[in-house]
Parts: C-alpha cells; structure tokens; sequence
C-alpha cells in the first residue's frame, strides 16, 4: 500500500468510527427509524449528486431487486440495531461489537460459497473472536446491556449476509458507486413506510441544531463520502488491503468517544477486544506469514 492509501485508510477509519459518535447525539434527538432514514436517504442524494458530476450510469431497473436485498441487509437492518442498541451502550462498545463483522462473514461465506472454506487458522481466529465476544457480554444486566449487545452481533451478522450476497455485483458489471447508489436508494424507499407508521415524524419536535448536524454528518461524510473513499481503496489497494480497516474503527469511535463524550471503556471491553482483534488477525493471515518468512531469512 502507498501511503495515500494508508491516509485514505485512515480518513475511511475516521468516517466509519465517526458514525457511532453521531449516533450517539442523534439519539438524544430523534428516535431510531427517523435517524436511519435520514443517513440513507440524504446519502442517496449526495451519491446522485457524485455520480451526475462523475458521469457515471445510474441503475437500470432489472437491477432494483437485487439492490433491495443489498439494502435490507447491509443498510436498513443493522443500521436500526445499532441505533437502537446504541440508547443501551456507548458508541465504542458498539463499534468493537460491529468489528465481529469478518468473523460472520467467514461462517456465511463457508455455508454459503462453495470457494471460501474455514481453513484451521479461520477455525483458530474465530474462535478467538468469540472467545473475545463472550467476555464482553460479561457483568451487564439481562434486560438493558445484554439485548443491546446482541443486537450489535446480529447487525453484524447482517453486514455478514450482505458481503456474501454483495458477491454477484462483481458479475453483473454494475459500476460500485451505482452499487452504493442503488442501495442506499432502496433502503430509504423500503425503511420510508415503516418509519412513517412507528416514528410518526409529524409529531416530532425540531431536535435542535447537534442533533440536525450529526444526522447530516452521518449521511454526508459517514456514508455518501466515506462510500467514495471506500471504492477507491478498493481500486488501488485490493479488499485484502481495504480490510485493515475494521481494525481501525473501534480506535476512531472509542477515542471520539473519550475526546468528547467522557466514555470509557471497562477492563473486560478492551480483553474482548484484544481477543477479536487476534481473531481477525489469524482470518487474515497476513501478519503470521511475514513471521513465518522472517524467521527463515
């Protein structure tokens, strides 16, 4: 990688890890649905803005389904559970939950695929990566903490899904920023009704200019663009290279999260983290080869 990828690695971090600090304000505002409507339907106009600019072709209308599917999977579901969850536990506690993302997607990919097997090193890190997960469900209540967490690892579960299912865009020859487009365009669309009916938004009184800024923030700099410098990563540094970034993402949101909201994290947080990040470490595999090829030199 050059280092204008590690910089825009870094950015993408800073992006991502930023979405859970917003949420954090948005919530004090605005209830749940009305929260994720607004970051991907703002999106979706800020991305048709990008594409008119960059010329490139919007989706054709065979495509709608598919981007549906993409949608609800990488977009409405784990959104609204980790907005919903994020009214229980911090903005950090949530990202290094959603860093369990790889972990899922090695297991959909294994019953999924039939080219992605678990290998023994995948089988030692998820391992790992639950052994991580499972101490951090310790010490919280059954009724607040817990459900909160569990919706976090099922929003993964869900960005799981939709990484396999993301897999056929590649064959369909269909631009990734249209990809991205198309399903932040579905999500609102799909997500419009169903927050009509629960959020009622006619009732809602104007949450104040904080809680207006983060939701525009999430939209404009935690999606639309951070969808921009995600696919041109993608590009010049290859997904293998892109992935380093779910590393990143706790330190961005846990230290926005200290910096500017006083949260901190407790000791059985940062062990469980320890043990995903190990775990996502042995999925990769990168770090174990450059020691095996140091030690033969």
């Amino acid at each position: 990688m050059t280092p204008r990828d590690w910089g825009l690695l870094g950015i993408l971090s800073l992006l991502w890890g930023g979405s859970f600090f917003c949420v954090e304000i948005a919530v004090q505002g605005l209830p749940a649905l009305a929260i994720v409507w607004l970051r991907v339907a703002l999106a979706a106009v800020f991305l048709a803005a990008a594409m008119s600019v960059l010329r490139t072709p919007f989706p054709r209308v065979a495509d709608w389904r598919v981007f549906a599917v993409m949608g609800l999977l990488n977009n409405v579901f784990p959104y609204s559970l980790f907005v919903i969850a994020q009214g229980q536990i911090t903005g950090g506690l949530a990202s290094i939950l959603n860093a369990t993302t790889p972990l899922f997607t090695v297991i959909v990919a294994h019953l999924a695929t039939k080219d992605e097997r678990i290998t023994p090193a995948k089988a030692a890190g998820l391992a790992l990566g639950f052994g991580g997960v499972t101490v951090m469900m310790a010490g919280a209540d059954l009724t607040g903490e817990v459900l909160a967490k569990l919706m976090c690892l099922a929003a993964a579960l869900s960005y799981g899904l939709a990484g396999v299912w993301g897999r056929r865009f590649k064959g369909m020859g269909i631009a990734p920023l249209t990809t991205a487009f198309g399903q932040v365009t579905a999500s609102a669309v799909l997500l419009f009704p169903v927050m009509i009916w629960v959020d009622r938004p006619w009732t809602l009184d104007w949450p104040g200019m904080p809680v207006a800024a983060a939701v525009v923030g999430i939209a404009s700099l935690s999606t639309a663009l951070a969808y921009l410098i995600y696919f041109k990563v993608l590009a010049s540094a290859g997904a293998t290279n892109l992935s380093i970034v779910t590393f990143l993402i706790p330190v961005s949101a846990v230290a926005l999260g200290a910096v500017f909201l006083g949260e901190r994290l407790l000791p059985h947080h940062v062990t469980g983290f320890a043990l995903i990040a190990l775990g996502l470490a042995a999925i990769d595999g990168r770090l174990f080869k450059r020691r095996v090829k140091g030690s033969n030199i």
